[in-house]
């Protein structure tokens, strides 16, 4: 990390995250834990798809003194957003300078099965911590700094060759996508209407290790390696823009400590794919390192489309570029770490789908 953003950071002492035993939340703390000197706290709920061994095996593989350091320096709190008072135990506790806010409920599929979990976390949720910070502002006479990460998904369906940018109109298309498009108004109206310092990014699709196996990379590798069919949606030309999670996270530091207070970002790394072929990159590195008498592309199968399903999802980055970020991971160099991250942590994976009663099923087929 560049000295000017680590200093950066460490001026701000307190950081809270919430949703940090989420996936890319995970890497937030972990990263903030590595490169900062700051104490950082993580509020989540332990939903289905949380996961705190990102944190705790990374804590647990320094060496003693580093470790002690880390643990002294780590706070968990188990809490919803939904609670409010729960939340204000918290900030009046912790007294953090900045938040990231991942905490949400993500999963297309699942926001179309049951959508009224989406709206109390990702609306309900955003709503009770923005008043928790304005109370915390006006009462305590605190200067809270809020960075709101959200999805590229709120602007709808991008068509060719147009790319998603700040100013670019919400057009959500589903549950999630809407409830997200919700929060990111309601940041917005805490900022213009009561001052509450905050930040709004718009990032593409996340993918790498530690990442919940319903989503579509880690579901298709597991899938190959059981000999199971991979479900491709539709025609599978459906076109995203994939980002490796290290990427994100440090756009979001960059967003922290060099973004303009109530200005939106658009976060991207440029890798726009169709689904079908990203899944065939991923069948050919499985084959490279998995000798089967026949390819894993033999299992790709063509299934019903997802009710509501974008075409294409494109970000123009040129204005975080600006604030000295780029990515670093390339597409095939992230799904090489990817793929080979999962084929050494299939006891991770397995325990993780037990405890959500999640067996790799179809989602999202509500109509």
């Amino acid at each position: 990390m560049e000295l000017s953003l680590k200093s950066n950071l460490n001026s701000y002492k307190r950081i809270l995250v919430t949703g940090g035993s989420g996936f890319i939340g995970g890497y937030m703390v972990k990263t903030l834990l590595k490169e900062t000197n700051c104490y950082i706290a993580n509020f989540d709920k332990l939903g289905y798809a949380s996961d705190n061994k990102i944190i705790d095996d990374f804590i647990e593989t320094q060496p003693n003194e580093e470790k002690i350091l880390f643990l002294s320096r780590y706070k968990f709190f188990e809490g919803n957003l939904n609670k409010k008072l729960v939340l204000e135990d918290v900030f009046n506790t912790f007294k953090p300078n900045l938040v990231f806010h991942f905490a949400a409920e993500s999963h297309v599929d699942r926001s179309i099965d049951n959508p009224d979990n989406f709206i109390d976390s990702n609306i309900i949720g955003t709503y009770n911590l923005l008043e928790v910070i304005r109370k915390c502002n006006s009462e305590k006479n605190l200067s809270i700094k809020l960075i709101h990460i959200s999805t590229d998904e709120v602007f709808g369906s991008a068509k060719y060759p147009t790319k998603f940018q700040e100013n670019s109109p919400y057009n959500p298309r589903s549950p999630y996508s809407a409830s997200k498009a919700s929060s990111d108004h309601l940041v917005s109206a805490w900022f213009h209407t009561y001052g509450v310092k905050s930040i709004i990014t718009n990032c593409g699709n996340n993918y790498g290790p530690w990442q919940f196996p319903e989503k579509l990379i880690p579901l298709s590798i597991l899938k190959a390696l059981n000999n199971e069919d991979i479900p491709i949606y539709g025609d599978g030309k459906n076109i995203r823009d994939w980002i490796f999670v290290q990427d994100h996270i440090n756009a979001l530091l960059y967003v922290a400590t060099n973004g303009e207070i109530g200005n939106r970002y658009c976060i991207g790394a440029s890798n726009e794919i169709t689904n079908i072929n990203l899944i065939i990159k991923i069948c050919k590195i499985l084959d490279k390192l998995i000798t089967n008498k026949t390819s894993h592309e033999n299992l790709i199968k063509f299934v019903k489309d997802r009710s509501g399903h974008d075409k294409r999802y494109s970000i123009d980055s040129l204005l975080i570029s600006k604030l000295g970020w780029k990515p670093l991971t390339s597409l095939d160099e992230g799904l090489d770490i990817t793929i080979n991250w999962y084929l050494s942590n299939l006891d991770w994976c397995n325990n993780i789908k037990q405890k959500s009663n999640f067996t790799g099923e179809r989602l999202g087929i509500s109509n």
